[in-house]
């Protein structure tokens, strides 16, 4: 009670704050643009020639909105997109004419490869439930290549870390296109049963083209240029002849077997080979309510971390990228405020090296459960080995109000098992609810919330709270959050990278309670008849403090001036000054000792270049200097990558950082190497190499894998990963696995 009185005043003004951003207008995209959708009797052939008759007599959406590097404008004739849309009883059919001379732009035939929409592609928005809160997208470009991602209402402010947008999510679409002289086409199916929809005779949806030649981005709808055109406040409306009916059984089962070797050095074990098989499945409880289960899972398919020199005191965040996690993950995992996030899925099944701890079994249960409200539930258990097993269980809710607001709660419980039986002294809950306000323009956001957690060695001051909100404008945008949590806030399920401080002397981590203080003014200028497209400047600031005496953690204020041209490229420069107040003893050299604990201040600069992507050859070059705590660091980053359009792509990452302390702290030489080799010998058949030479990790890293799509989402993988120590490439572990898994539609 204390504390709240003493952060009441915070309080107040975020409420304020909310309050008066409710006044802000509603969008009328919805009315303006709507297309209607007639029943088709014709046989679909997918296969990009569009000679249908269906096609020709469709309603068009066409005419469409620039988005970038300009808004407001229409599309000129030569980059001139058609879209027409149909369905049957099983698919909706999507049909496009993107016109536009080539050779275009293709980064690659892997499906939902990371550079796909920095190339020529067509992307279908659909929010089936037309909330404005979640929804699906859907992409291909001229050879063909699909990718598919979750995205929720999240301001989709560009320029700035793209949030609410998941494109690990995987499921079942057929589409295909075709290059003509002048133009290519492409058609799309996706089933009813991919998509979670209600009975509505109206859902939101938006199309989006990308045209690399001219770097231009476009709608049917008009965004404003400071948002991507995925934004679900600015979808019109497909208005259904007959809503289509929900989709009964559907399930799908994805059943897997594997082989495979393992062999750790280190531990001087004999080499273990083992075979298994599991199975993962997506039941549709409702038309809008998805059931995911997962027995005996393994994810040894799943794209290796690509490892980061770390020059904080605190831990990284790595993406989730397995799929029983994947599915309206933002049910769980909006909560709080970037990077302080009450649930982490990476927490379930991983440890912090991101090492497999074996998972028995999972199920969640997520979705729609009305037009208004979003449910989560989910269940997991980890096996009992070395360590008790865990039974992992999660609740989460979103009730929409105001539009396209949320008032949402959630419970998280974690239970030790040993021999079967619950450790009664080795459990972990933690609940809280939240305020999210967002306008419909999706300019002013605001978010509170308050939250609290149990566990048996835990005592008094065991809250979490958040408060936070932004504007985004064309030109100015704002930020500030105020996030913080008592010394004795314990969450096995949530990211904390703060509240963790690692004591060098005693190899001791203890944990503390922090404020988190945040805020950002943004300006962005639009240079007529220049090479630019825009240029602007940033201030941050962040700030910690501990929670008890209110002691300084972390002083730190960020001013940036970035250049963005109109060939893609980038120019970034940056200034920081730090405050450290180094609160245990903690080491970035080995072998050294040290540093003392104390306050330090120190100051940096930062000059960033990033080529033209659009090109076969792309650099991208960076370059720091200055102090750092009691000495000094001097680090380059060089990155180049060449494709061969559109079979191959070749990269090779440089990072060293260059450490230079007083006294017996001593010096030290951090190297990062990842050359990364991707051949794609077609669209379903692709090889992939990575390794990292990480000199802090002490670890040489090999990951590759062969993947054969043999049927749509069905595989075969074959995967040899090996690990060496750096300092004298010793070798530490080895493993190979061959693993088939099929996808199957009941």
């Amino acid at each position: 009670m204390k504390y709240l009185v003493k952060k009441g005043y915070l309080l107040f003004f975020n409420a304020v704050f909310s309050f008066c951003l409710v006044a802000q207008p509603d969008q009328k995209s919805q009315e303006a643009y709507q297309l209607t959708l007639r029943k088709t009797s014709e046989r679909i052939v997918v296969d990009g020639e569009l000679n249908e008759a269906v096609w020709s007599s469709t309603d068009s959406a066409s005419n469409f909105w620039m988005n970038y590097p300009v808004d407001g404008l229409r599309v000129g004739d030569e980059l001139k997109t058609i879209v027409r849309v149909t369905y049957d009883d099983t698919y909706l059919y999507i049909a496009a004419i993107c016109m536009g001379a080539p050779p275009f732009v293709v980064q690659s035939l892997k499906r939902d490869n990371p550079l796909f929409w920095t190339g020529d592609a067509f992307a279908v928005v659909i929010d089936p439930v037309n909330e404005k809160t979640n929804g699906f997208i859907f992409g291909i470009n001229p050879e063909g290549v699909q990718t598919e991602a979750l995205i929720t209402g999240e301001p989709a402010r560009r320029g700035a870390e793209l949030s609410g947008y998941n494109d690990a999510w995987d499921n079942k679409w057929y589409a295909q296109s075709k290059i003509q002289e002048d133009r290519w086409t492409t058609e799309m199916a996706i089933p009813f049963k991919t998509l979670r929809f209600g009975e509505k005779e109206h859902w939101g949806i938006n199309f989006n083209r990308l045209d690399a030649k001219s770097n231009s981005h476009s709608s049917w709808t008009p965004v404003p240029r400071q948002f991507y055109g995925v934004d679900l406040g600015y979808t019109g409306t497909i208005v259904w002849d007959r809503a289509p009916k929900k989709i009964k059984n559907n399930i799908s089962i994805i059943p897997y077997m594997l082989s495979g070797g393992y062999e750790d050095f280190e531990a001087n074990t004999d080499a273990a080979f083992n075979a298994r098989v599991g199975l993962d499945a997506k039941v549709a409880v409702t038309s809008s309510l998805n059931l995911d289960l997962t027995v005996n899972p393994d994810f040894s398919q799943v794209d290796v971390d690509e490892q980061q020199t770390n020059l904080t005191t605190v831990d990284l965040n790595y993406p989730e990228k397995r799929l029983l996690f994947l599915e309206n993950s933002d049910i769980f995992g909006d909560f709080g405020t970037p990077p302080l996030r009450p649930f982490f899925s990476r927490k379930i099944g991983l440890d912090g090296d991101g090492n497999t701890i074996p998972v028995l079994y999972g199920a969640r249960l997520s979705g729609n459960l009305n037009k208004n409200l979003r449910m989560g539930l989910m269940n997991t258990q980890t096996r009992e080995e070395e360590l008790p097993g865990n039974n992992y269980t999660s609740l989460a809710m979103h009730q929409r109000i105001l539009k396209r607001s949320t008032l949402r709660g959630y419970l998280h419980n974690r239970q030790g098992y040993s021999g079967g039986s619950s450790l009664k002294e080795d459990y972990n809950r933690v609940g809280g609810l939240e305020f999210s306000y967002r306008s419909q323009d999706s300019q002013w956001q605001a978010v509170g919330g308050y939250g609290l957690s149990i566990a048996a060695a835990a005592g008094q001051d065991n809250y979490f709270y958040n408060l936070s909100g932004g504007y985004n404008g064309k030109s100015l945008s704002m930020a500030y959050n105020l996030t913080g949590m008592g010394d004795n806030y314990i969450n096995d399920f949530g990211f904390m990278p703060r509240q963790y401080h690692y004591d060098a002397i005693d190899d001791t981590v203890y944990v503390l309670g922090f404020d988190h203080w945040y805020g950002s003014v943004g300006y962005i200028f639009y240079p007529q008849n220049s090479r630019l497209n825009q240029h602007g400047v940033n201030v941050m600031y962040n700030g910690d403090r501990t929670a008890t005496s209110l002691e300084l953690i972390q002083d730190k204020v960020l001013v940036n001036y970035n250049f963005t041209f109109k060939n893609t490229s980038k120019i970034d420069i940056k200034y920081t000054h730090e405050d450290i107040n180094l609160l245990f003893p903690f080491g970035f050299t080995e072998g050294y000792d040290p540093l003392p604990v104390g306050l330090y201040q120190f100051d940096y600069g930062e000059l960033q270049y990033q080529g033209d992507g659009r090109r076969l050859l792309q650099l991208q070059t960076g370059f720091s200097f200055g102090q750092f705590y009691n000495g000094y660091r001097t680090g380059i980053s060089v990155s180049a990558k060449y494709r061969v359009q559109p079979w191959g792509n070749f990269s090779l990452n440089f990072i060293e950082n260059n450490l230079v302390f007083p006294k017996n702290y001593g010096k030290g030489r951090l190297f990062l190497i990842s050359p990364k080799a991707e051949i794609n010998f077609s669209k379903n058949l692709f090889w992939t190499t990575f390794m990292q030479y990480n000199t802090q990790r002490d670890n040489f890293n090999i990951n590759s894998r062969l993947q054969w799509r043999y049927l749509p989402m069905s595989d075969l993988f074959l995967v040899y990963s090996d690990n060496y120590l750096v300092d004298n490439f010793g070798p530490r572990n080895r493993a190979f696995v061959i693993k088939l898994n099929y996808w199957l539609n009941l």
